[in-house]
This record gives structure tokens, sequence and C-alpha cells, in this order.
């Protein structure tokens, strides 16, 4: 089993650590040794200090509680971690309690800030260290799985080893005479046999081994097996606790109105003209804009229709997505370029090439649209500040709380619900800081802030809107000699910060390796390569979207790849195996993919074919769309091949379930999704003009898991880059023409 370079380990800053718990019991977790030894310890369960990543707690009735410091938006975690924890630890699924601990937990995410931020890449225990001092409590960027892959498993058997002496030393036995089985410690010799529950505060009084022996993948039980989902039953239920379903005594509500022109500001509003409405409790600014409380949320809401405001443009009044294309299209030729990877001369290359080739493509800002629209609950009382909501970041949100209410953040208590999907947009701190400043203009009580669909949407941080130009260079034999690509787009990075962390050197952009992710990583043989983008100002927020920069270049690359291919006039399947020739793992899954497609047997009329491979967050995905075109010109997609590799699996139904929503989003966007802008204002405002795939055009999906060693990559993100330019190629296949420019909702198929 091969370990990735970045994962955690137990070394001279990170241990392993166990105690008594508050009403007794053992809990064990990670630490993080800070100045000097003995300075760490934990904070979730009631024992004071700092801890790194999950812990596990058996209390005296036989209670195993684990602490799963990680957002669920529906992608397992919650299952996933503790799978790694039980498989070590003994114990079935069905054992278990898991829980959401408070931010004063501490449990940060080394990964994230490894993965995430190319200042710490050089130094890893650099990176570690500072995301334990953060700490950064975050969910996002795959990287859950892969931040605790060996940390929580090492967590499960060092609880196990404690629980194992102890049962020894009860018995006056040797440890290896004895065996742990579903939660509880056999000595089969004598026939004795103690639960969990009894052995806990024995246990307790054990120093943790310094390093756990963990099982060989050989003998995993529950790891790589399909499991329930421990969150569904609370969810079929109605028993499970969203952000939205939060309800305190005497809870007030407000609705916000933020201004809806890109960088413009409140003027005034009339308070008093809307005091007097049933149910009204008070009118306050807010961060961007105002809200009104009252004692419904539909009191609150139709006071704010009512409520005469007044907003200043900031000067951006005539920005429109034409006047921002027609700026990208200047910036490409203009710009101030920056190159992130050259190898060889692709300039030389390209005037020394038989054929050349170039192509444009261009994609729109992106909401994110979760189905559970942005809220916040929270309580101000003197200086303390508490609040209720899903997040993907209790850092952040803790930070968010405590700019508005105007208190340090160790005075905020944040609790973290079920999120109604994540994909990004609850990394951001808007909606806890707007609830704090809502709960502080009427302190002590508490008031859940809920955003309208409409303010969702046009307030949203969007995906960047991109500018993407291709050059290649072919020999007379049709092999790719040069390759050349150019992104504009704005940087995420820059953008997040200035929004969420201020306080820090967001920097200009030029470092921001998101952007061009997916781009000048390509696993196809290019002997001269250049790639290098040009970052734009625009007042429009960009924030992290599902797959991040992988979502459009995954588009880019394999778009001009089919383009490469049907210009050499070799299959796409053909020509990209040819081109990975050094990438074994890619390979695989292509092959693979062409196989479980049908690759070689010929479509109907009116029906079409396309691929696509790309590698994301540690894993590869290969998809393969079928569509079929009626003579009125309407798209249908049929069916969906998608196979992957992710490394060692946690519980496959998950990765499954992970690479359907991954298609169902990125074909949604491709489809429909389209953030436009006239006067200095977003155009769309809900679904309707902001569409998602509905049912009854859902394609039959088949996925395929590659049996693999390696370790764990991400599955949250991967599915998503591929399926847009499958679906494009396979339209190319069907009708002979090119797409470049998304949403296909813009054009017209009889025309083509």
């Amino acid at each position: 089993m091969s370990t990735h370079p970045k994962a955690l380990k137990i070394t001279k800053r990170a241990l392993l650590v166990g105690g008594l718990a508050v009403g007794g019991g053992l809990v064990v977790g990670y630490a993080y040794l800070r100045d000097k030894p003995g300075t760490a310890g934990f904070g979730a369960f009631g024992v004071a200090g700092t801890a790194l990543n999950a812990w596990v707690k058996i209390t005296p009735e036989g209670r195993i509680i684990l602490a799963v410091p990680r957002g669920e938006m529906g992608q397992g975690v919650y299952t996933a971690i503790a799978m790694l924890i039980a498989e070590e630890l003994e114990v079935g699924l069905d054992q278990i309690e898991v829980e959401h601990p408070d931010v004063d937990g501490k449990y940060a995410n080394a990964f994230i800030l490894t993965e995430s931020m190319p200042q710490f890449r050089p130094l890893i225990w650099l990176g570690e260290r500072v995301a334990a001092a953060l700490p950064l409590i975050a969910t996002g960027g795959s990287t859950t799985i892969r931040d605790g892959w060996e940390a929580m498993r090492r967590v499960g058997a060092s609880a196990r080893m404690m629980l194992v002496q102890a049962a020894a030393i009860s018995w006056d036995v040797a440890f290896d005479e004895c065996e742990a089985k579903l939660g509880v410690v056999n000595h089969p010799k004598t026939g004795r046999s103690l639960s969990y529950g009894d052995l806990a505060e024995a246990a307790a009084q054990i120093k943790p081994p310094a390093d756990p022996q963990l099982k060989p993948p050989s003998e995993f039980r529950l790891v790589g097996t399909p499991a329930p989902r421990i969150d569904i039953p609370a969810k079929v239920t109605g028993q499970a606790q969203f952000g939205i379903d939060v309800v305190l005594p005497g809870m007030l509500y407000a609705a916000v109105r933020q201004c809806p022109l890109r960088g413009g500001r409140l003027v005034s509003y009339d308070a008093e003209a809307v005091m007097g409405l049933p149910g009204v409790e008070a009118v306050t600014p807010v961060h961007g804009g105002v809200a009104v409380v009252a004692h419904s949320y539909w009191q609150a809401s139709k006071a704010l229709e009512a409520l005469a405001v007044e907003f200043e443009d900031g000067g951006n009044g005539e920005l429109s997505s034409k006047s921002i294309s027609a700026l990208y299209h200047e910036a490409m030729d203009s710009g101030d370029v920056i190159c992130v990877r050259e190898e060889g001369d692709t300039k030389r290359s390209l005037k020394t090439s038989a054929k050349t080739h170039e192509a444009i493509y261009e994609l729109p800002f992106l909401a994110h649209t979760c189905m559970e629209p942005m809220n916040c609950t929270a309580i101000v009382k003197g200086d303390r500040v508490e609040i209720w909501l899903g997040c993907q970041s209790p850092t952040m949100a803790n930070w968010g709380a405590a700019e508005g209410a105007g208190v340090e953040t160790d005075k905020v208590t944040t609790h973290v619900t079920f999120m109604g999907g994540g994909f990004g947009r609850r990394q951001e701190v808007d909606i806890s800081r707007q609830a704090a400043q809502i709960a502080r203009a009427v302190e002590g009580r508490p008031v859940k802030l809920i955003w309208s669909r409409e303010e969702d949407v046009q307030h949203d941080s969007y995906r960047p809107a991109v500018l993407a130009k291709f050059q290649a260079g072919l020999d007379e034999s049709g092999s790719l000699t040069a390759w050349t690509n150019r992104l504009v787009l704005q940087s995420v990075d820059v953008g997040y910060g200035q929004r969420n962390l201020p306080a820090l050197l967001v920097g200009d952009g030029s470092d921001d390796m998101s952007m061009t992710q997916g781009a000048d990583d390509l696993p196809y043989a290019l002997p001269h390569l250049t790639v290098e983008k040009v970052v734009m100002d625009l007042p429009v927020d960009v924030g992290y979207w599902r797959s991040v920069g992988h979502s459009y270049n995954g588009f880019f690359t394999e778009s001009f790849i089919d383009e490469l291919a049907a210009l050499s006039k070799q299959d796409p399947y053909a020509y990209r195996r040819g081109l990975l020739r050094q990438a074994p793992r890619h390979l695989q899954v292509l092959n693979i993919l062409a196989e479980k497609a049908g690759w070689e047997i010929p479509l109907a009329a009116g029906r079409g074919r396309g691929m696509a491979l790309h590698e994301s967050f540690g894993s590869v995905v290969g998809q393969v769309a079928e569509i079929s075109l009626s003579a009125q010109g309407e798209l249908s997609v049929d069916r969906v091949i998608c196979v992957v590799d992710c490394g060692m699996t946690v519980n496959p139904d998950t990765i499954v379930a992970q690479m359907q929503s991954g298609i169902v989003y990125g074909l949604s966007a491709a489809l429909y999704g389209e953030i436009t802008l006239e006067a200095g204002q977003i155009v769309q405002s809900n679904f309707p003009d902001y569409e998602a795939l509905k049912l009854a055009a859902m394609p039959a999906i088949e996925t395929y898991i590659v049996p693999s060693t390696d370790y764990p990559g991400g599955v949250g993100e991967p599915g998503t880059p591929p399926i847009a330019p499958a679906l494009t190629n396979a339209l190319f296949n069907a009708t002979g023409k090119r797409i470049r420019k998304l949403p296909l909702k813009n054009l017209d198929f009889l025309s083509l």
C-alpha cells in the first residue's frame, strides 16, 4: 500500500494522547505539540487543550462516540470517518454514534492547508503546524479521507490497544493472549470477556502506544465494503437537523436585502415606514445591505418588500456580461501574462510543425445554488455569541460571527448542523457575520437569518468566467508536437481572501494554483508545453465551486484533445491512448472506460458518443456520454459511463453516489448554468432562470471503480470535470460541429 507524500504522520509534532473523559470513560485522539511537550490535550469532550483530527470516546455505559469534525453535506464523511476508526477499533458501525464537535475542539485539517496554499507545500510540517495553530477546521478540496486515512485508523487502533491492555492487566495475562472483537475483549484460553464499557475507565489510565500497529488491507472487514450511511435514517425520518431546521425558544426571523449592484453600497432606508407592520421587531443595517427582523420569516419578508431602500452603484452601473467578455478578449492579447509552466520550446516547435490548430473556449460565471438556501441562527448575550448553521468551515463561521458582533473569536460558540449542499459556498463568512450583526440589534433573543433564493443566486461567490486559448502543433503523421494554453480569469484565492481573510496578505493571484489546476499537470505526453494565465480584477465575487479550476480546465483540455484527434483523423480513444504512454494509471482507466462503454459498437443515426479523461484531487476519472438529437433538435443525454481510480476505497457505495452527484452537477452547469450581468446587476434570480437537471432528464449512469492499493484520492469533486467535455464531444460525434461555449441551452441544435 503506497503512502501519500502529504499524509499526516505520527511525528515529534503530532502524537496520540488519551485520558479520562468528563464523567468517566476513555477518550483518545490526536494532539499537536506546541512549544514544549505536555501542552497538548483535549477539547471536544470536556478535557481542556488542543486536538488535531477526530476523537473516539467510550463511556462506562458502553457508548462509543466518534467526534467527526468534517461537515456532512451529503458526501458521506460521517460514515467514511466512522468506518476508518471502527475498522481498527474492532467495532461495528451499528455500535457507533457520531457527533460534530464544536469549534473549540480545534480539529484542524492539515491536508487542506498544505494542498491549497503553495507557500506551505515545500515545508509540509510547517503547513501542519500552521493548521494546528489557526486551527483551520474545513471540509473541502476532497481532502477528508486523504487527511484522515492513516490518522483516523491510528486513533482507532490506539484505543483498541489501550482497551486490550486494560483487560490483560485485569486478568494478569499477556497482551498477546487477548483479542478484541465487536466491542468486547476476549481471553480465548479462559473464556473470559469484558466489554469496552467495562474497560473504559481502566484503559483511560494507560498511555497510548506511540506507534499503534495498523491492519494490513487484506484484513479489512469494514473498509472497502459497501456500508449503509450513518446519517440516512435520521434524514429519512426527518429527525436530522439542518441549519434551516434550528428552532430555539423565543426565536425571531430575519430577511435581508443586499445591494444588487456590483461594488455598490447601502445609502439609506426608511425603517419607520415598516416598524408598525405585523410582527416587525427591528430594521438594521448589515454588511452589504439591510435586514428586517420579525416574529416569522413571512412577516420579515413582506416587511422587507415594503421597505424603501436606496443603494448606489459603486461606479459599476455599466458592467455587463458583454463588456466583461470584451475585456477578457482584449486581455488575452494584451494583458499581463504570467507563465505558469514551460517545457521545451513551444514557439519554435509551432513554427516548424507541419500543421497547427487554434481554438478559443469561453465559459460563464456559475452559481452554487445549494438546495438549502444560506441561513444562520445567532444569539448575542453581552460579549458572548452562539451560532447554529451548516458550514464547511466552523473556523471561518466563528470568525465571521465574531466580526459581526464585535467580539473576540474565543467568545463565539459555533454549532454545526447538516448541510443541504455546500459545493464550496459554505466556506464563506458572510452569513454568520450578518446573523451576528442582526442578533446584536435584538440582543438576548435568538434570530434566524434566511436568505431568499433570489438573494442566494444574486449574491453568491461565483465560479469565475473563463476565456481559454489553445494552440497546438502536429507533425506529418498527426502526432502532437507543441501545446500552448492561455487562460484569462479572476483569482478565486484573491477573491476569497479579500472577503474572508482580509488581515492576511492574499497576493495578486500570480501564485493561485487553482486557476490552472488541470491545465498545467496533464498526463499526456507533450514534448513542448506552455501554460499561461492573465489575472483579471473585476467587481464580481468569485469563490470555490465544486472541483474549482478542474471544472473549467477539464472542459477546455479534453475538448481540445478531441479536436486534435479529429484533425489527425484518429479515433478519440486511440488518440488518447497514444498520448498516455507514460501514464499507466490513466491508460488503465481509459481502457476500462472504452470497454465498459462498448466504444467500438456503432450508434444509430441521430446519436453520439464522446469521452473525456481527467485527474483531480488525487483521483482519475474517465467518462463517456451517449446522447440523442431528435428531428426537432431536442437534446437527450441517455447514458453516462464513469470509471474512477480513487486509490484505496472506504465505502464503495459513497464513491458511486458521489460520481453520480458530480455528473448531475456538471451536466446542470453544461446544459443550463449561466450567471449574466446587465447594468451592474446579476440577471438570474431563481431556478426558473437558473435551471438544474430534472429527474426526467437524468441519464442512466454506470460507475466502475478500479481496484487499487494506492493512497486514497478524493471522490466528492472528481466526478464533475469530465462530464461537460464528454457531452460536447458526443455532440461533435453526432453533428460534426464543435461546441466551445457553454451553456448548451443557448444553442439551436437544428442549426449546428
